[in-house]
């Protein structure tokens, strides 16, 4: 099993190098490559996920001459874990990367997220926007208003989740941890392998117009249902090295899921938070969303979700993949591609 604190690396492929940076307030665990002089790109995980899933794009634009650098968000892989459930409200998560940014050097850098990273890049260039010279977000749109169930729930596609049967769609998993949340743990930490292969998924393009299996929680019960535990599961090699996956093991064994699981229960002061970012939340850097064809969950073709996004980001780009929500690891060239030809059209 590779140690998740050694340089991760081999032949002429660049090493992820392992750092450490403590504030008073916190302590960020980061992989770093390319040239320290290079300009700076970061890149911000979700859930459940840690900064080594970025692995393929931080060996690409470490080759092309950039300072590339990924951190495990609080409550992930080697970061701290605080125990109180609001201390994974988004104005936090934002004050450490912005610590994060300040030791870096603090220059203006190209900030990309995945799911709640996406969340995470949203708010600091929304409310720090001197930190950013361009934002990447892919398989979650940027909510001016705050990533809360108030704010995404109203645009949701009744043409798949009736109301009456599906009061908040696609996003009843993110209801289920809000009402069940001891459950909801308990279960994914009943096998942390288990749990985190059978998440790990690739998408279906058999799911498009579909009803979600996310859109069934609390109906079944949880996301295993009666069992009450993920059921045997081999991880995916397409999506990540074998070595890789036993990193991401290894990170949730020392906290299990409840610190990343406590990010769905802070909606009222995400809101709150949000609504403190000068004219509106409105980001004013050149954007650019990478759609998967096939997320069941986050995709903004044929529904309302990227509208907020489109009203708040007048330089915004809209490419799509065929992948489903984890389209960084389904689609690595294709998503180092699209963000190169955007970096040149953008002049970034």
């Amino acid at each position: 099993m590779t140690d998740p604190f050694e340089p991760i690396g081999s032949g002429a492929r660049p090493t992820l190098n392992p750092r450490l940076f403590s504030s008073h307030r916190h302590t960020t665990h980061y992989l770093a490559c390319g040239p320290a002089d290079g300009p700076l790109m970061i890149f911000l995980h979700g859930w459940p996920s840690i900064g080594l899933m970025w692995r393929a794009q931080m060996d690409a634009f470490a080759a092309d001459g950039w300072h590339c650098v990924a951190p495990d968000l609080r409550g992930f892989g080697g970061s701290s874990a605080p125990a109180a459930n609001d201390a994974y409200a988004i104005e936090e998560v934002v004050t450490d990367m912005a610590e994060l940014h300040d030791h870096l050097g603090g220059k203006p850098a190209i900030w990309v997220g995945h799911d709640w990273g996406c969340v995470v890049v949203g708010e600091l260039v929304a409310h720090q926007p001197g930190r950013s010279r361009g934002v990447v977000l892919t398989s979650l749109a940027y909510q001016p208003d705050g990533h809360a169930l108030r704010t995404i729930v109203p645009l949701v596609d009744r043409t798949i989740y009736p109301a009456d049967q599906y009061p908040d769609g696609q996003w009843d998993y993110y209801r289920y941890y809000t009402t069940h949340f001891e459950e909801a743990v308990a279960d994914l930490d009943a096998d942390l392998a288990a749990s985190l292969a059978s998440i790990f998924r690739p998408g279906n393009p058999a799911g498009i117009g579909k009803v979600s299996p996310n859109a069934m929680f609390t109906r079944n019960g949880g996301r295993f249902g009666a069992a009450h535990r993920a059921p045997p599961t081999e991880p995916d090699p397409a999506l990540s090295p074998p070595a890789d996956f036993d990193v991401l093991v290894r990170s949730f064994e020392a906290h299990g899921f409840r610190p990343s699981c406590a990010w769905y229960l802070n909606d009222d002061a995400n809101i709150a938070y949000a609504r403190k970012a000068p004219d509106g939340g409105r980001l004013s850097q050149p954007v650019l969303f990478v759609n998967g064809d096939f997320d069941q969950i986050c995709s903004i073709t044929g529904n309302r979700q990227g509208e907020p996004m489109r009203a708040a980001c007048p330089d915004l780009t809209v490419t799509s993949l065929p992948a489903g929500h984890w389209l960084p690891l389904e689609r690595k060239t294709e998503l180092i591609a699209a963000i190169r030809i955007w970096l040149r059209s953008k002049q970034l």
